[in-house]
């Protein structure tokens, strides 16, 4: 036999099944259907702070850069990018304002020719995540 809901139990079901919905409908703003790294959403030009897409216009430009860590290898040791051989990811530091340091913030960026890199990742946490930058 079957029990009657109450309407506790209904407006349960309702909330979990708005959940779920919700769940699946993107958010505002956000990048559709873009590539990811490590499950991690793309991200756009400019949607970088405002000192990543000057490091980012550096790295077009060949430089100068103002760390002289700026265009080293980059050994992805965490091996959360693609892996490539050895040489092929440079990094970046992404200025942040107020540290004394270079921070955690970087850009690195994968290809034979550093002006005109194949793909360019940001990290706001020393190489923890990293998001693919789109054009």
């Amino acid at each position: 036999m079957l029990k009657a809901w109450s309407s506790g139990t209904h407006k349960a079901v309702a909330a979990l099944m708005l959940g779920v919905a919700c769940a699946f409908v993107p958010l505002a703003g956000m990048a559709r259907n873009q590539p990811s790294v490590g499950g991690q959403e793309a991200i756009r030009i400019e949607q970088l702070p405002p000192q990543g897409r000057q490091t980012y216009a550096l790295i077009r430009q060949g430089g100068p850069f103002p760390f002289e860590k700026d265009g080293t290898v980059f050994g992805n040791r965490e091996r959360l990018l693609p892996q490539h051989k050895r040489g092929y990811y440079r990094e970046y530091t992404v200025r942040t304002p107020g540290a004394r340091t270079r921070g955690a913030r970087r850009i690195v960026c994968g290809g034979l020719q550093p002006r005109t890199p194949d793909a360019c990742y940001y990290t706001s946490d020393h190489y923890a995540s990293f998001r693919e930058i789109i054009e």
